[in-house]
Order: structure tokens, then C-alpha cells, then sequence
């Protein structure tokens, strides 16, 4: 199996940059268009490939929405393809409120609050979620005594929605077929009958 960049054949690390560059295409660098730290940087890591299997992680995907959400490059791919649907505000206002969690200062929790509502939240805000009215209240309420937990039902709505809705959309995207099929490919291969847990036979 290969481990190292160094002990991957050249094709295979030619079908890896390829993978690699395709990717690139697919989430043509995007912008979240709002502040939410480093869950907002959706480049290429060139120490992806050092620190996991990037084949496996592109297949990961499929496997599960925590599973994409948890990869910065599936984060970004995904966000790429809500674009395409003129729904990447749903994505963003999730990827906002675990920003805000993070947020220790009292002072800056009710004012991120604030702006957080302000763009996502309220009616008529200019990336204004997909969520109900009584949820909606419901957060404005809580913004009375904004604590990191004060969105927790809108994220939920809104995570639910994207698990069910938008993200099997995804996966049956030509871009992420095309994208899975290479990494695929490029995956090493696991020896056929390749068990630890069964006693070898020699």
C-alpha cells in the first residue's frame, strides 16, 4: 500500500495531482461572503495529502453528511454546489453559528448574535435562511439574552434541511460523481482477504 508521496508510481501520484486539480475546478476557490474564521477558508491545504489519505477523504463524503461537514475541502466543495442551487446561505449561516460557539467574550457573543440575525435570520435579511416562523421568533427571542446556544434550533432546521434536501442532491451531482470516480481510482487498493483479525495461513 502506499503511505508516502515517495512510494506512490507515477501514475498514481499523476492521477492524484489530476484529482487534486479537478477539485480545484469544482470549488473555483469560493467565498462565504461573511466572517467565520477558519471554517471559511475553503482553499486547498498542501498538507492535505501529508495528513490524510485525500482519495478517502473526497469518498468520505458519500458516507455520511457529518462526514463532509467535518472535511474543510468537502465543507467547500458542498458550498460550491449549494451556489449552483442559489442556496449556499443555508451553509453559511450553519458554518456561522459554529463560529459563534466558539465565542467566549460576553460583549462580542451578543453583538455577533446580532449581525448573525440580522443577515440570516430576520425576514426579508439578505441571506435569509429557509426556516419557520415560530423558529424564527424564537431565535429573536433569545437574542434577548444571546448565549452561545441561542441559535441552536435554527442551525438544527437548517442542518436538517441541507442533510435531506440539498446533500443527496450533491452526491448525485455529475461534479461529485465525476470527482468520487477519480478518487476511486486513485485510492490504493486493499489486498483482497485482508483481515488482522483472522490468523494467517502460512
Amino acid at each position: 500500500m502506499c503511505r508516502t508521496l515517495s512510494g506512490f508510481p507515477t501514475t498514481c501520484l499523476e492521477r492524484a495531482k489530476e484529482l487534486k486539480t479537478r477539485l480545484g475546478i469544482f470549488l473555483h476557490k469560493s467565498d462565504l461572503g461573511c466572517d467565520i474564521g477558519r471554517a471559511g477558508k475553503l482553499e486547498l491545504s498542501s498538507k492535505h495529502s501529508k495528513d490524510r489519505n485525500f482519495s478517502e477523504d473526497v469518498l468520505g463524503w458519500k458516507e455520511s453528511f457529518d462526514l463532509l461537514l467535518s472535511s474543510k475541502n468537502g465543507v467547500a466543495a458542498f458550498h460550491a454546489f449549494l451556489k449552483t442551487e442559489f442556496s449556499e446561505e443555508n451553509l453559511e449561516f450553519w458554518l456561522a453559528c459554529e463560529e459563534f460557539k466558539k465565542i467566549r467574550s460576553a460583549t462580542k457573543l451578543a453583538s455577533q448574535a446580532h449581525r448573525i440575525f440580522e443577515e440570516f435570520v430576520r425576514c426579508e435579511a439578505p441571506k435569509e435562511v429557509n426556516i419557520d416562523h415560530e423558529t424564527r421568533e424564537l431565535t429573536r427571542t433569545n437574542l434577548q439574552a444571546a448565549s452561545a446556544t441561542c441559535f441552536d434550533v435554527a442551525q438544527g432546521k437548517t442542518r436538517t434541511l441541507m442533510e435531506k434536501d440539498s446533500y443527496p442532491r450533491f452526491l448525485k451531482s455529475s461534479a461529485y460523481r465525476d470527482l468520487a470516480a477519480q478518487a476511486a481510482a486513485t485510492a490504493p487498493a486493499q489486498p483482497a482477504g485482508d483481515n488482522t483479525s483472522e490468523p494467517s495461513h502460512t
